[in-house]
């Protein structure tokens, strides 16, 4: 988890995608990343972290932790503003 302000955004290079911080990490090995694509309140994305992590403690899977923890925060917080920001990686 790359839990800082707009850690999935990068300069686009023609067809090799964008590069930036995610990129970097991925080339290093990593096999997923959680990122965000704006800044995103800190509270809201403490409470994000903290609902995802409870649900990988409880499922120890992680793409199914991550789309649960979005379907809780977008039924608390109807504005995609506070959860949309989160970007799973593969």
């Amino acid at each position: 988890v790359l839990s800082a302000c707009e850690t999935g955004l990068g300069d686009i290079k023609g067809s090799e995608g964008v590069y930036g911080l995610q990129r970097a990490f991925k080339m290093a090995g990593v096999q997923n990343l959680i990122v965000s694509l704006w800044s995103i309140d800190d509270e809201k994305t403490q409470e994000f972290m903290i609902n995802f992590y409870a649900q990988l403690l409880k499922t120890n899977n992680i793409i199914n932790s991550f789309n649960q923890t979005q379907r809780n925060m977008r039924e608390k917080y109807k504005n995609p503003f506070y959860w949309a920001g989160f970007e799973f990686i593969e």
